[in-house]
């Protein structure tokens, strides 16, 4: 997963405290038994936060995702639209960016797949995202047996 000349990779980076604190979210309303805002978007046990800093945020040209998955299963990462604080206000839905990258590797397969077109213009979006914020937060949801440690991903960027 190593960039070329010319080329930036940003990594996702796990967001343990954030995921942590939206957790205890979720908690705190069980446990008072009271329900979320309207439109409020409660992390779900298979989903965590990641975010990606952005060492460089003008002239970049989306290139290239690279998800590497020790074993079948599937990753859905979705991007949020604000760079929010969970103890200030809470992720709401209108904050998830369409579309979503979908990345999936079938049993015995060596290649992750992705649906090309989604995947292209979510990385297009983030150029656009990244002239105005130096960091991004994402939600990736784990599905059919994937687990946050079995993914490398990053994003390649022309520089």
């Amino acid at each position: 997963m190593a960039a070329k000349a010319g080329e930036l990779q940003v990594p996702f980076v796990r967001d343990d405290q954030l995921t942590r604190c939206m957790r205890l979210r979720v908690q705190s309303l069980q446990q008072k038994n009271e329900k979320p805002q309207d439109g409020e978007k409660l992390l779900r046990p298979n989903e965590h936060i990641y975010r990606v800093d952005f060492t460089q945020q003008h002239g970049l040209r989306f290139l290239r995702w690279e998800i590497q998955m020790e074993r079948s299963g599937k990753v859905t990462v979705t991007g949020t639209s604000q760079h929010w604080t969970p103890d200030l206000t809470h992720l709401m839905n209108r904050q998830l960016l369409e579309p979503a990258g979908i990345f999936w590797k079938k049993p015995g397969a060596k290649e992750v797949e992705c649906n090309e077109a989604d995947a292209q213009e979510f990385g297009e979006r983030l150029v656009e995202l990244a002239k105005i914020r130096k960091v991004m937060y994402f939600l990736l949801a784990f599905t059919d047996g994937l687990e946050p440690a079995q993914l490398k991903g990053s994003v390649v960027f022309k520089a």
